[in-house]
């Protein structure tokens, strides 16, 4: 799956224990209601995030993750995360720039041969 839009925050590093890091992403997609979608990159993944800006348009690929805890009380819960394993700048165009030639359409040229003693054969 991928998520595109805008970064929003790139959070730092984080040690969670001596074998586990993560790094969090939050991307902001543009559509009419935009999302704001936290996405977790780990262990190696965490460097991908160095060569990006706040601000910058990603294509980002995700992975759907989901678990179960049970609590010190014997409850069951599930938990869902976005986890990112790649990223991809976007080009974005210039303001300004301007678009692309499109081919001239044929100029329109009316018929001169009508012969109006032809049968006509329309059915309208």
């Amino acid at each position: 799956m991928e998520v595109t839009g805008k970064v929003r925050v790139i959070n730092p590093e984080q040690q969670v224990s001596a074998a586990f890091k993560k790094r969090e992403l939050v991307v902001t997609t543009e559509e009419q209601y935009p999302q704001h979608i936290l996405i977790e990159f780990t262990q190696d993944k965490c460097d991908l995030l160095n060569n990006y800006a706040i601000g910058e348009p990603v294509k980002v690929s995700i992975n759907l993750r989901g678990r179960e805890w049970v609590n010190p009380q014997g409850e069951t819960r599930f938990f869902n995360s976005i986890q990112g394993w790649r990223i991809e700048k976007l080009v974005s165009e210039a303001p300004g720039a301007p678009a692309p030639a499109m081919p001239a359409a044929p100029a329109f040229q009316p018929a001169t041969n009508l012969n109006e003693d032809e049968a006509d054969d329309l059915p309208f």
